[in-house]
């Protein structure tokens, strides 16, 4: 019985992947978001006649809208540059579209669908009233004065004002989209529409910006990790960490393994790696962040400084590790990647970026018993900040920075017990991946069914 209804909903996740991509052609990016989703939730459904006849895949994987819109500037040369802007409002069952903008080369439908469909369910993970969404531009801060990046963004911000607002759709930083940038998009959407609202997170502190937001992504991901390993009896301490990126949820990655007794020995960018056997400590760590936040130089410095080894264009994931945090971008770990991690003697790997580990990647994880957190979980801990942040706007309060923390810590807390209720076998190993998918969806789905056909 268990057999033929694993094969039948094997059948029906097949015909259903081959359904979206004839109706989403050429968007493989998101393509691999839902078809890791739908492989736990079909069978899922299938097993709960609650959630039966209600096209309830069908309908979370069409976004309610997907925005697209030029975005015309001029730069210090006097030219004027043309960009391509987004924003995908995929779903606002449980609460207004929240979800980040990231301003980068690459950035295209396919990647903010993807990234729009997994927030739904991160959202819905941290129990605050969030949709999900993202949204962004292919424009690439990198290398541009900051008139430039503020021309940009308040061009970019004429056109986006229209579809945002406090309890309609709530913005955030991502990848190329920090303060800086949140902060020149936030003093345009205040001119346009004569009001000072919480509409974007991620802002400065002494304009609504919450205590430990730019913190949040790392922190939620060592804090995820510390409930994991605690299921094993064991801690962070003591154990040697790899981690990829330099950006701000690789550096707030390392402050927190650093604090909680871990030892650092990579970080990286789009140019190579850097390996200290010593270890990074809160010195070195503070002078990463000088050179990235403030010089927004390239890791190689960091060798010459410190004589650290480099390697061009190099990837931590051969190094001999404890615990890995990928922390870049998106399917930095393949099936290569994943299974010389394992053969190293990996015990734990936290995603701090979002989809970091293909498909197949995930499938070593998971076949190896190892413990494993998907971003949609173990990088919540930014968005659950910025559902903080967006309380403190309402209430006109700010908390101070031990109250948020704290708040934080209790979310991830709360995440991973609900991973854990839905995501434990028999044999007592936990697939972080099907309980997050299955506690992300229940909330939205309820809410879905309770709402009615719209």
């Amino acid at each position: 019985m268990t057999t033929n209804l694993a094969v039948a909903s094997e059948e029906l996740v097949h015909q259903f992947m081959k359904q979206l991509i004839k109706r989403n052609p050429g968007q493989t990016e998101f393509h691999q978001a839902v078809q890791e989703f739908a492989e736990v939730i079909i069978p899922f459904i299938q097993e709960n006649p609650k959630y039966q006849g209600y096209k309830l895949m069908e309908r979370l994987t069409e976004p309610d809208r997907a925005i697209s819109f030029r975005v015309c500037w001029m730069d210090d040369k006097g030219e004027i540059q043309v960009n391509r802007g987004y924003r995908v409002q995929f779903n606002n069952a449980i609460g207004p579209y929240k979800g980040g903008l990231r301003f980068h080369p690459t950035v295209n439908i396919s990647i903010l669908k993807f990234l729009g469909f997994e927030q739904i369910f991160k959202n819905s993970l941290t129990t605050l009233p969030m949709g999900g969404g993202k949204g962004g531009s292919d424009f690439d801060p990198k290398g541009k004065s900051d008139r430039e990046v503020m021309a940009f963004c308040q061009a970019f911000m004429t056109e986006l004002y229209r579809h945002i607002g406090p309890d309609t759709d709530v913005p955030a930083g991502d990848i190329g989209v920090g303060g800086r940038e949140v902060g020149y998009m936030f003093g345009m959407y205040k001119k346009l529409r004569n009001e000072h609202t919480g509409v974007l997170t991620g802002k400065g502190f002494p304009f609504g910006g919450s205590r430990l937001r730019p913190e949040a992504t790392g922190y939620g991901n060592v804090y995820f990790m510390q409930n994991m390993l605690a299921t094993k009896g064991d801690s962070i301490n003591g154990k040697t960490c790899v981690v990829s990126g330099s950006g701000n949820v690789a550096q707030f990655t390392v402050e927190k393994l650093i604090e909680l007794g871990g030892k650092v020995i990579t970080m990286s960018d789009s140019s190579g790696m850097i390996i200290d056997k010593d270890g990074i400590d809160t010195e070195k760590l503070e002078w990463i962040m000088e050179l990235k936040n403030v010089r927004r130089g390239r890791i190689k410095e960091y060798a010459d400084k410190f004589g650290a080894e480099y390697i061009e264009k190099g990837e931590p994931w051969s190094i001999p590790c404890d615990l890995a945090f990928p922390s870049a971008t998106q399917n930095e770990i393949t099936e290569k990647e994943a299974k010389m991690l394992v053969n190293n003697g990996v015990i734990g790997v936290g995603e701090g970026a979002n989809m970091p580990t293909d498909v197949d990647g995930v499938r070593v994880f998971l076949n190896a018993r190892i413990l494993y957190s998907p971003g949609k979980v173990s990088n919540a801990g930014g968005v659950a900040t910025s559902g903080l942040e967006m309380s403190q706007n309402s209430l006109r309060i700010s908390w101070d920075r031990a109250e948020v923390d704290s708040r934080l810590k209790e979310i991830m807390k709360d995440i991973h017990e609900q991973c854990v209720s839905y995501g434990k076998g028999s044999d007592g190993y936990v697939d972080y991946v099907k309980g997050a998918n299955i506690g992300g969806f229940v909330r939205v789905a309820d809410a879905l069914i309770a709402q009615g056909i719209v």
